[in-house]
């Protein structure tokens, strides 16, 4: 069975049960618990023809099923995806689910309020959008808010149940405040009891952020702190994303290797030996952890 595969890479949990976990009634707001059983809407949306040959190419190195499984993904969720970018790798599973299952997905790309943001952003975030409005079929309601530094994620205070970042640390992390300020708005925009769930290249612990990031890399230990800090519990961490044949040390950065394989740069170019090399290693280790926005205790 795919959950059985889930449910080993899943053994690592961290945290005490939360009162939410407790057998009571889901109170106005607070966001409801996974149950991780078998999801036969998911594996269907994962094997739909709308996801191109080269996404599901990329699924024995991402393991979609089993990562949503273990982040909790549930029917009738708001789940927002932080930067999903041009490619639309999960995006092309999540708003489909969201819509087949009564939930909504927004993807939070682009401040449109920021004078400083790039035409090219601009027209990339509408192209989005107007992937949205010309398939209801595939993707229902799904809607694109703002998300930067001026503007933060344009969602209403405890809104989402789940909010998703998948390799974007590397990028904050070289900016000054900028990864406390996004776990902040990730924290405002949850539900008590809502999950903040990320997907990272990871680094060796240990290593200077400056130098990893630069590379597409960052400590887990970086993540856990930010996200601790803004108020998040460690709910659960998994190596299902793992791979251990990635040293970390590329002529690239993490961008060597697949799927982006960049093989020349700086008037340095791989040989077809190395080629060969970086594609044999396959896509990055990866963390893949669970937080929880904490629930009030019950009065």
């Amino acid at each position: 069975m795919r959950l059985a595969f889930a449910a080993l890479a899943a053994l690592t949990v961290l945290s005490p049960p939360l009162a939410s976990a407790q057998p009571f009634p889901i109170e106005r707001g607070q966001a409801g618990r996974p149950d991780f059983s078998e999801d036969s809407v998911l594996q269907s949306v994962i094997d739909a023809p709308l996801r191109s040959a080269a996404e599901r190419a990329r699924d024995a190195h991402r393991h979609p099923f089993e990562t949503l499984t273990f982040w909790g993904l549930q029917p009738g969720q708001t789940v927002v995806e932080i930067d999903p970018g041009a490619g639309a790798w999960w995006t092309h599973i999540l708003a489909p689910y969201a819509s087949r299952t009564g939930g909504r997905y927004v993807a939070a790309w682009v401040d449109t309020a920021n004078p400083q943001t790039p035409q090219a952003a601009r027209e990339a975030r509408a192209g989005l959008e107007a992937t949205f409005a010309a398939d209801p079929a595939n993707f229902g309601t799904s809607s694109v808010v703002d998300f930067g530094p001026l503007s933060g994620v344009g969602m209403p205070d405890q809104s989402a149940d789940m909010v998703v970042v998948a390799r974007a640390f590397h990028n904050w992390a070289r900016a000054e405040g900028r990864t406390d300020r996004y776990m902040a708005e990730f924290f405002r925009v949850l539900k008590p009891g809502g999950y903040l769930v990320i997907e990272q290249h990871r680094a060796e612990d240990g290593v200077d952020l400056m130098t990893s990031a630069a590379t597409g890399y960052v400590p887990e230990s970086y993540v856990i702190e930010a996200a601790r800090r803004a108020g998040f519990v460690l709910e659960a961490r998994s190596d299902l994303n793992a791979n251990p044949m990635d040293s970390r040390d590329h002529p690239f950065g993490v961008w060597t290797l697949p799927p982006v394989r960049r093989s020349s740069q700086d008037g340095r170019e791989l040989t077809a030996a190395e080629r060969a090399h970086f594609d044999a290693i396959g896509e990055s280790d990866r963390m893949t952890l669970r937080f929880v926005r904490p629930v009030p205790p019950f009065n």
